[in-house]
């Protein structure tokens, strides 16, 4: 018998926030995970930085992105987004994704993946 998952506040001042290895200028904080009791998903918010870009990659997880602020490039497959406050997105698994911020303003958006390993394969 699983147990139950309990009541969980995260405060904004809780949240540490990492740089993403391949991709300069964008930030990564863990909002809920499996790490704070969350049995099926986690939550990260990103930053983009004005002029940061995130090279092609594949997750072997899906991701429902929700954009918070500012407006920037999402490539899925082949083709481009422009994104801004509001939007959603659904990257399913294993599709070829990037992000590039060329305006001058900071971009930032939430991402709900499911709990588990998500390998990141760059493509080249």
């Amino acid at each position: 018998m699983s147990q139950q998952a309990k009541p969980l506040i995260r405060r904004k001042d809780d949240i540490e926030y990492e740089d993403v290895g391949a991709a300069e200028g964008m930030r990564k904080g863990v909002l809920v995970s499996e790490d704070h009791g969350a049995p099926n998903f986690a939550i990260r918010r990103f930053e983009l930085d004005p002029g940061a870009s995130v090279p092609e990659h594949t997750n072997e997880v899906e991701h429902e992105q929700y954009v918070l602020s500012g407006e920037y490039t999402v490539g899925i497959d082949d083709e481009e987004y422009t994104v801004s406050e509001g939007d959603s997105l659904l990257i399913p698994a294993g599709v070829v994704h990037w992000y590039r911020n060329e305006g001058d303003e900071p971009g930032s958006f939430l991402c709900a993946v499911p709990n588990g390993d998500d390998e990141i394969e760059l493509v080249e």
